[in-house]
C-alpha cells in the first residue's frame, strides 16, 4: 500500500514539474499581434471625417504615413507583444492590384489581400477574406491579440471565429462626424473599441488639388485630355518602375483593363469631367498616356 502510493506521488511531482516546465515556456514566447485594416471602411470614414467626401478620387490618402501610425499605436496598445504584419483588405477589378494597391503590397510588413469591385464599385469578398485570416491566425496561435479596422456588421463571424480560438480582438474605429459608423452587433462581440479621431487622421489625408477644369466650364479638348494623359502616364512610371513598363509596351495599343481604368479614373478626377462614352476623348487620353511611355524607351 505504501508503495502504491509513493508511485503515485512520484507520478504527481513529475506531472507537476512538467507543468511548470510547460509555464515557463509558454512565459518565454512573446505575444504576437496582427493590425486587420478594411480598406473600404477607412477610406469612407477618413474621407467623411477629414475630407467632407466618401469619394476616394476627391482625396489624397498617405497609406504609408498612415500604416506607420497604425503601428506605432499598436506598439503602444500591445506593449508586451511584438507584431506580426498588417492586413490590407481591399477591392480591384478582377483582383487586379491598382497602382496604389501595388505599392501598399510593396511596404515591409504589409500584406494586401483583394476582393472584387462589382459595377457600383461595391467590395465583394472582402468579410470572408477577413475572416479566413483571423480564424486561421488564431486556430494556429500566430497571434494573441488582432486590432480589427473596420466597422461592417459581417465583420461578427470573423471576430466570433478569432475569440473561438483564444484570440482577443480589439475593434479600432474611425471618428464619426455625426453619429455611428460602426454595426452594433460588431461592438457588442468585440473584446475591447478605440476611436481614432480627426487629429489621427488629419496627417495623412487631404482633399486634391483644384482641377484643370471646373464642372460647367465645357468640354476639354483632346491635346488637353492627351496632356492629361501623359501627366498620368508619368506619375504612374515613377509608381511601377521601369520593369513594368517593359511588360506593359508590347500590348501597345491596347491597355490592361485595369490600368486602364485607372488612367480613365485618374483623368476625371483631375479634369472634373465625365470621359464616359466620349470616345474620341478617351483614345486622346490613352494616345497621351503611350506616348509619354513610348518616349522614355
Amino acid at each position: 500500500m505504501n508503495d502504491d502510493l509513493a508511485a503515485l506521488h512520484a507520478r504527481i511531482d513529475r506531472t507537476n514539474e512538467l507543468l511548470q516546465r510547460m509555464l515557463a515556456e509558454v512565459a518565454k514566447t512573446p505575444s504576437t499581434h496582427a493590425i486587420f485594416v478594411d480598406a473600404g471602411y477607412l477610406y469612407a470614414a477618413a474621407g467623411r471625417l477629414v475630407a467632407g467626401t466618401e469619394d476616394r478620387r476627391a482625396f489624397d490618402l498617405d497609406a504609408e504615413g498612415l500604416i506607420d501610425a497604425l503601428i506605432d499605436r499598436a506598439r503602444t496598445v500591445f506593449a508586451d507583444s511584438r507584431l506580426l504584419r498588417v492586413y490590407w483588405y481591399d477591392g480591384a477589378r478582377r483582383r487586379i492590384h491598382t497602382a496604389e494597391q501595388q505599392t501598399i503590397a510593396e511596404l515591409p510588413d504589409v500584406k494586401v489581400r483583394l476582393g472584387n469591385l462589382n459595377a457600383n464599385n461595391q467590395q465583394k469578398g472582402v468579410d470572408s477574406l477577413i475572416r479566413t485570416d483571423l480564424e486561421s491566425l488564431a486556430r494556429y496561435r500566430a497571434i494573441s491579440d488582432a486590432a480589427l479596422l473596420g466597422g461592417d456588421e459581417d465583420l461578427v463571424s470573423a471576430v466570433e471565429a478569432a475569440q473561438g480560438y483564444g484570440a482577443r480582438v480589439h475593434l479600432w474605429g474611425i471618428e464619426a462626424p455625426e453619429g455611428r459608423n460602426q454595426a452594433e452587433p460588431l461592438l457588442w462581440e468585440v473584446d475591447s473599441q478605440r476611436t481614432l479621431d480627426l487629429d489621427f487622421f488629419k496627417p495623412y489625408v487631404s482633399r486634391r488639388t483644384a482641377p484643370a477644369y471646373e464642372t460647367g466650364t465645357g468640354r476639354p479638348t483632346r491635346e488637353d485630355v492627351r496632356f492629361v494623359g501623359a501627366q498620368i502616364a508619368a506619375k504612374w512610371l515613377v509608381a511601377r518602375g521601369r520593369e513594368t513598363m517593359a511588360e506593359l509596351l508590347p500590348g501597345h495599343p491596347y491597355l490592361p483593363g485595369s490600368v486602364d481604368q485607372d488612367l480613365l479614373v485618374e483623368a476625371e478626377s483631375l479634369l472634373q469631367y465625365s470621359l464616359r462614352g466620349q470616345a474620341d476623348l478617351r483614345r486622346s487620353l490613352r494616345d497621351g498616356f503611350w506616348a509619354h511611355l513610348q518616349a522614355q524607351c
